[in-house]
């Protein structure tokens, strides 16, 4: 049998505190416990939990719960939630305001270390800049010599007025380098004018996810002001 647990105690500070962030408090009071947001959620059932629960959680005033539990770094933020949600009540947004309540040691380890690599170096695996533009070039030499059917191959790197701004994964690069060459084939045989940026190129924002606006909305600015500078008229975002 589940325990049972005491509510005449529990205050709800943190409701109150996230509701005066979210856009129209969330509609987090319209919830009618119909599990709807649940059934398509990739989160539940880990850590016991799901976006309904962890809604009740929040409204029944369980705040010691709520800083607790490690499932809010298990959303993806997908928003399948408010897509089923009939109430359309933002859990995503409650999650994210849950995440920026922590304190920097509790976020995971992981997504932290990508979010300051990325605020340091420009892409979330810490590829030097000097490092990512040999890599590029040996690619498209490798290529070229490999498979002399695409010896016109290229991959720009900061070619201003290019129509084209595109952005990589920066998984490829580190681990996985011969993925990027698909993606040059087609940009190539559809005859697309592209570049890359040889600084800020990483598609991914692993600080979108650790809850600290400051550092994700630093990310995406700093890369929409590089495709600005390049004066790319279409941003291409991999991600």
């Amino acid at each position: 049998m589940a325990e049972t647990i005491n509510l005449t105690h529990k205050k709800t500070q943190f409701k109150d505190l996230v509701k005066s962030k979210i856009p129209n408090q969330g509609n987090l009071d319209l919830c009618l416990t119909c599990g709807a947001c649940a059934s398509g959620c990739p989160a539940t059932g880990l850590d016991d939990l799901d976006p309904r629960k962890f809604l009740r959680m929040v409204l029944l005033g369980m705040d010691e719960e709520v800083r607790e539990t490690s499932w809010i770094w298990m959303c993806s933020m997908c928003q399948r939630c408010i897509r089923a949600c009939p109430m359309g009540i933002n859990i995503p947004g409650l999650v994210l305001k849950s995440r920026e309540a922590r304190d920097r040691e509790q976020t995971p380890k992981g997504i932290q270390k990508s979010c300051d690599l990325h605020l340091k170096t420009g892409n979330s695996t810490g590829i030097p800049k000097d490092d990512w533009l040999f890599l590029i070039d040996d690619m498209i030499e490798e290529l070229q010599e490999e498979e002399p059917e695409w010896a016109d191959v290229k991959a720009p790197m900061d070619k201003k007025g290019a129509m084209y701004y595109f952005n990589q994964n920066a998984k490829e690069p580190t681990v996985e380098p011969e993925e990027m060459l698909p993606s040059w084939k087609i940009l190539h045989e559809v005859g697309i004018d592209w570049t890359y940026s040889s600084e800020f190129w990483d598609g991914t924002n692993y600080c979108m996810f650790t809850g600290n606006d400051k550092d994700w909305e630093y990310t995406v600015r700093r890369q929409v002001e590089i495709v600005n500078d390049l004066g790319c008229k279409y941003f291409i975002n991999t991600e």
